[in-house]
């Protein structure tokens, strides 16, 4: 029997987040850095990334190493990978059950049937602002009710959704409220992050950062609310209101989650990340089950100990 991989903190790798392609459909200002039109905006590297089976090879090399819970897929823009639905049930017939997908929404109206038939367990959508002028200065785009139409649409199949809102310090930290009111009026679970210092914002993300207690002390005024019980390597922090509703805070800088993540990252070029914090890859392409086991190692090995330090790698090349 192999000897289960572990770092001193007891921490391994259950999760695996998969960035199927670098480009995206959106611009958002704390993913992108310029203006809106901006090439930079939609792609951030160049070079061959994988197919559809190549990166399934590569999720089952993993899986039968560490024998991962879930798998989450995300991009740039996962809704853009051509293959996906096939992608999601030959996840599935690896052996992992829970397949997740983060996604901006434009396209989910369409394609959310044949996710649902493919077997995803739940979708996270991004979406940091419910008025269409405030979405626009976010996102550099017009497309509020495209996202909305996708968001109903699997809602509607029974997918569990979710709403994931990053929230700006003078940006869009209006839409706290509308947001929460727009999640609770439908029963879905949202999300609000604290920003990340991530690519551009690497070392200057202090300018629009509002907090966790920020976050709550905006929620109190209209939804009081209890604290949850956290659940052991959860990015989020979550309270449930009087009537039942419940909202998550993902405070990577407040309240870091450092000590259990037990996430993996792997971008669309064969590389493993262990954690946000490097931007060095380490690629899993020609291994045999030692180099592996090493690769592995090395990768749990960028894991912070204490607190989420953030680098100049792009979310766009390896996903929120």
């Amino acid at each position: 029997m192999m000897t289960e991989i572990k770092d001193n903190f007891d921490r391994t790798f259950k999760t695996l987040r998969v960035s199927l392609l670098n480009t995206c459909n959106l611009a958002c200002v704390y993913c992108c850095f310029g203006n809106e039109d901006s090439k930079e905006n939609y792609r951030s590297s160049k070079g061959q990334m994988l197919t559809a089976d190549e990166l399934l090879k590569l999720i089952a090399k993993l899986h039968e190493r560490l024998d991962l819970d879930v798998v989450r897929l995300t991009g740039g823009e996962p809704l853009l990978y051509k293959q996906l639905p096939e992608l999601v049930s030959g996840i599935r017939a690896i052996g992992i059950n829970d397949v997740k997908l983060t996604t901006n929404g434009l396209l989910l109206e369409n394609i959310a049937p044949a996710l649902k038939a493919a077997g995803i367990s739940s979708i996270n959508v991004s979406l940091d602002a419910i008025e269409p002028e405030v979405y626009h200065l976010m996102s550099r785009r017009h497309d509020l009710s495209r996202t909305l139409k996708g968001i109903e649409a699997a809602h509607r199949l029974g997918i569990e959704v979710k709403i994931n809102s990053v929230v700006m310090k003078g940006l869009n930290d209006s839409q706290i409220l509308p947001l929460l009111a727009y999640a609770f009026q439908r029963k879905m679970k949202i999300r609000f992050l604290e920003i990340m210092a991530m690519g551009h914002l690497h070392g200057s993300a202090d300018k629009h950062f509002f907090s966790q207690e920020e976050i709550l002390s905006r929620i109190d005024t209209h939804y009081p609310a209890s604290p949850l019980p956290r659940k052991s390597s959860s990015t989020s922090n979550y309270w449930q209101t009087a009537d039942g509703n419940v909202f998550g805070i993902v405070a990577n800088e407040s309240e870091p989650f450092c000590s259990d993540c037990n996430r993996l990252r792997l971008d669309a070029y064969g590389n493993i990340y262990g954690c946000l914090s490097s931007n060095s890859p380490i690629s899993i392409l020609e291994t045999d089950p030692q180099r592996l086991d090493d690769s592995l190692r090395e990768a749990l090995a960028q894991k912070q100990s204490i607190k989420f330090t953030g680098s100049t790698l792009s979310m766009l090349h390896i996903g929120g």
